[in-house]
């Protein structure tokens, strides 16, 4: 299991963070301010920290730079997140020592994307998402492999990598945009009705009633979301 550290002063998104990123399946600590975050990056040397710049007692760019230096937990990776939307307070980020930044106000599913992204790219990161398991459903990611109960279902590979996008965000809405760039990439030139046919097909191979879905729900004007 990867465990994360959110440093945030704002309660709600502090919160709000956390419990998304527990629901995803991950250990999770809280921190309010800059030298809070210091001690529970030494103490737990967690997988991924995601560190507000704009902090009480020591500021986000401080304690990344902190991080850097420190031989024990310089490899740590770290995201920061910031109002502040510029270029230059970007590279400024950046060139501090962070993995990846995201400005305020961010879509939740794109940050929970932009975690896993910087946990597969860290060294000795967990494989604990390399299973997928949510109600009858089961993804098996190393091996791309899809169960329902006991029966193997014969997915497409767009299928199957729209599955695991669904089955990774449980219970967050996707959007058909989102979708697009996660699972065709960002270059795809093609529109949101490829989504909506994939999602017909995965339906059709999911559930017991593709009429009536248990699994992939519609959220009308915006996109997706998988229940277990």
């Amino acid at each position: 299991m990867s465990t994360i550290l959110v440093v945030e002063d704002e309660p709600t998104l502090q919160q709000t963070l956390a419990h998304n990123l527990k629901k995803d399946g991950y250990k999770v600590y809280t921190a309010g301010d800059g030298e809070a975050a210091l001690d529970l990056i030494r103490q737990h040397q967690p997988d991924l920290v995601v560190l507000d710049i704009m902090l009480p007692r020591l500021d986000g760019l401080t304690v990344c730079r902190l991080v850097r230096k420190d031989a024990d937990i310089r490899h740590t990776p770290i995201i920061m997140l910031t109002a502040r939307g510029t270029a230059g307070d970007k590279m400024v980020g950046l060139d501090s020592g962070a993995d990846d930044y995201i400005t305020k106000p961010f879509d939740l599913g794109e940050f929970m994307a932009r975690v896993r992204a910087v946990l597969r790219r860290a060294p000795g990161q967990s494989t604990h998402m390399q299973m997928l398991e949510s109600s009858d459903i089961r993804l098996d990611v190393t091996a791309r492999r899809a169960f329902r109960g006991t029966e193997e279902l014969h997915l497409s590979s767009k299928e199957f990598d729209l599955l695991a996008e669904l089955m990774r965000n449980r219970g967050s809405v996707l959007s058909r945009d989102l979708i697009l760039s996660r699972v065709w990439g960002y270059d795809y030139y093609g529109d949101s009705r490829t989504v909506d046919v994939h999602i017909r097909w995965l339906r059709q191979k999911i559930e017991e009633d593709p009429s009536n879905p248990r699994h992939i729900i519609t959220v009308r004007g915006i996109g997706y979301r998988f229940e277990a």
